[in-house]
């Protein structure tokens, strides 16, 4: 006999029983009534899964991943990770997972360990900020899913929250400069044979990663069939991008002429670059590392960031904000989600531009007379007889001065053109009082002659002036 009845979160299930009727009658109601006490609460309805080893879970998880379409790489890398911190913290089943646990022994794998190699001590330098970040997503991924796919009621790990990796970088990159890429292209294209490519082979590769910014991982899944010559494009399949999503990306006439020319005579699922072998090396941070020794340029430069493949990427994005090109266009270059990671992180300054903002700056080894005409800034009135008058009655049109006011106290009629300068100071100065407070009341001739250098604020009686 078999027993058909509804489980828990109302899933029809199908299990063997016995040849004896009444003994399955009553096994099917033990197992209904399992179900009833799971739904309401009052039992364990996870018992089955907390019986279950991890290993088997994790087998699940693997499953479940690749049937999302995740490549079989990235797959690996995250089983492995997830392997690492559940056999590292000696995890059996689910309810043996604890987050301290977890977090003290990734916190071990970033210490120093003293080693004896060849019976001398030798100091083995623990996993980066970064590493333990990956180790962490990956047991809090794997987590994640048992709660998902009602494994599990909850994440014992989800509140456990990654370390700074500003902190502690191990490998950070640069930009080449334009005239490195060149050197690196010109001394690729003639030097020997490496990896299973010639070298005109890994210069043309060089250049396409610099030009379109892909990643190396992108670039060894391109077939022939990848580019489209007519609209001047290469496609990048969901399942190969970094963010899962198709990508379209434009490339250069003079990059196609160049394709097309090494594509010669290859079929349309022939691979893009590679040479004898199967597929582009997996060294390709090797591979660039000769090459740049064959160019003259450092691998490591004196500030300790290095110049790998990866940092053809940098270089990308480098260029094109020294290009001019908008924020946004580069970010949908670089495909990124967040335009900071495209303006912060892969996007360099070079020296040159830096120097040339700072000579931009004014020069203060002038005086100011002569640095107002460098800067354009010495006006008619610079050195006017009347500007000391004129930028106290400034002050005193910004501040709302009122007939009751103390300036109003010392009236004068002194006319201008029967006084010294002096006095013509203290005329101008005089009159700013009653209805004739703001300085444009004056006329032109009380003014000597002369028009204020800028425009000032309007200024009515009774009221608060004008913003």
């Amino acid at each position: 006999w078999y027993i058909d009845y509804k489980a828990v979160g109302g899933i029809r299930k199908r299990v063997k029983a016995f040849k004896d009727k009444t003994a399955t009658a009553q096994l099917a109601a033990k197992l209904e009534k399992e179900a009833e006490l799971a739904e309401s609460g009052i039992i364990d309805k996870y018992k089955e899964h907390r019986k279950r080893p991890l290993a088997k879970h994790l087998n699940d998880f693997k499953q479940s991943l690749i049937a999302k379409g995740n490549t079989a790489n990235y797959v690996t890398l995250v089983i492995s990770r997830a392997k690492v911190a559940i056999e590292g913290c000696k995890f059996a089943y689910w309810g043996d997972i604890s987050a301290s646990r977890v977090e003290r022994f990734l916190a071990d794998l970033r210490k120093d360990k003293l080693v004896k190699t060849e019976g001398k001590p030798k100091t083995v330098r623990g996993i980066s900020a970064q590493t333990f970040n990956f180790y962490l997503q990956a047991i809090k991924q794997f987590c994640r899913w048992m709660v998902l796919d009602q494994r599990a009621s909850e994440s014992p790990v989800q509140h456990l929250q990654k370390v700074n990796v500003k902190t502690d970088r191990r490998h950070d990159r640069r930009a080449l400069k334009p005239d490195e890429i060149q050197a690196l292209l010109e001394a690729t294209a003639i030097a020997p044979k490496r990896y299973g490519m010639c070298g005109y082979e890994r210069s043309l590769l060089y250049r396409f990663a610099t030009e379109t910014g892909l990643r190396a991982n992108e670039i060894r899944t391109l077939t022939v069939g990848s580019f489209d010559f007519d609209n001047l494009t290469v496609s990048v399949m969901a399942g190969d991008s970094k963010r899962k999503r198709p990508d379209i990306l434009p490339i250069r006439t003079e990059m196609v002429v160049l394709l097309k020319e090494f594509f010669r005579g290859k079929i349309a699922k022939a691979k893009v670059f590679g040479g004898i072998c199967k597929q582009l090396t997996r060294k390709t941070s090797d591979m660039i590392k000769d090459d740049l020794d064959d160019a003259e340029i450092p691998y490591i430069d004196e500030s300790g960031r290095y110049a790998d493949f990866h940092s053809l990427r940098h270089t990308t994005g480098s260029l094109l904000a020294a290009s001019g090109v908008h924020p946004k266009v580069a970010q949908s270059i670089m495909r990124h989600s967040d335009i900071n990671l495209t303006m912060s992180r892969y996007s360099h300054t070079y020296l040159e531009q830096e120097s040339e903002a700072i000579s931009r700056l004014p020069d203060f080894s002038l005086n100011r007379k002569q640095r107002a005409k460098a800067t354009g800034t010495d006006g008619e009135y610079a050195d006017s007889a009347y500007k000391p008058a004129y930028k106290k009655l400034a002050k005193n049109a910004y501040s709302g001065c009122h007939p009751s006011s103390s300036i109003g106290t010392n009236q004068s009629t002194n006319h201008l053109s029967n006084s010294t300068p002096a006095d013509s100071h203290k005329s101008i100065e005089n009159k700013a009082i009653g209805n004739d407070c703001h300085p444009m009341a004056l006329n032109k001739t009380e003014r000597g002659g002369f028009e204020p250098p800028v425009p000032l604020l309007e200024i009515r009686r009774f009221s608060k002036p004008l913003p």
